[in-house]
């Protein structure tokens, strides 16, 4: 069995002590490839030193819409430049809209809109972070591809209803889930994992954050842990184990280009 963590953060301070020993348990645990996601520009340097030494990672390059007050004159350049001319770069992210707490939408929205035209432009795909913002994502990407631009990329630790998880598959896009949907109370979130199209289906565990449950207790989420998120899609599904693994993997490898 082959499993692939869609959305990982291993260069954030928490791994640092013993990253050696967490490699081994995800490697114990059928972790084949991690894809490595980014928050801002001052992390690249990070993420790919981490790649350079951990042959099954790959990442991608981007800004957070949490952070999209960083964005300078030469954002763009430096993402699309990396993305160019660093082979282990697989996507533009995490990019997208988080309306939760912030005042600043219509920066977010600007920030977006250029770095799906980098996407576009590099025909790679978009990691993108969605949260209390899904009719105006919808409206955005629609927008994007009416002006005949391309758009792949996933929605990612996804938490929509079936009604807007059906929105980001009509417009073409994978959906992720993380360990969020094994929480109890998650019940909207259970009834789109079990409604996403077999070939759009993605796992992940957007560590060191959300430990799924059994793990709840351990603060820090870890990339072994991305098999009980499979363990409880597949639960949802009445499918197996093997089956969401062997379905995910695929999935994965074909949006990032990945070989496993």
């Amino acid at each position: 069995m082959q499993l692939i963590d869609s959305h990982v953060h291993l260069n954030f301070d928490v791994f640092e002590p013993d990253l050696p020993a967490v490699r081994a348990r995800w490697q114990a645990s059928d972790v084949v490839h991690l894809v490595h996601s980014c928050v801002e520009p001052a992390e690249f340097a990070s993420i790919q030193l981490l790649a350079e030494k951990i042959p099954e990672l790959s990442f991608a390059v981007g800004l957070h819409p949490l952070d999209v007050d960083k964005w300078t004159a030469d954002t763009a350049s430096q993402i699309a430049s990396y993305a160019r001319l660093e082979r282990r770069v697989v996507a533009i992210g995490e990019i997208g809209l988080d309306f939760y707490k912030a005042e600043n939408q219509a920066q977010q929205k600007e920030v977006l809109a250029q770095q799906l035209m980098i996407a576009d432009e590099l025909d790679l795909p978009v990691i993108i972070h969605c949260r209390d913002a899904a009719n105006v994502m919808r409206d955005i990407l629609q927008d994007f591809r009416q002006q005949g631009r391309q758009i792949k990329g996933v929605m990612h630790c996804w938490t929509g209803n079936p009604e807007e998880t059906q929105w980001f598959l009509d417009l073409g896009l994978y959906v992720s889930f993380s360990g969020i949907v094994t929480f109890k109370n998650a019940k909207q979130i259970q009834e789109s994992a079990k409604m996403v199209w077999s070939d759009r289906l993605l796992i992940e565990t957007d560590c060191p954050f959300l430990s799924p449950v059994p793990k709840r207790s351990q603060k820090r989420n870890e990339p072994a842990f991305v098999r009980y998120v499979a363990e409880a899609v597949a639960s949802l599904r009445g499918v197996t184990l093997e089956e969401i693994a062997t379905q995910t993997t695929t999935n994965a490898c074909k949006l990032f280009g990945l070989s496993v």
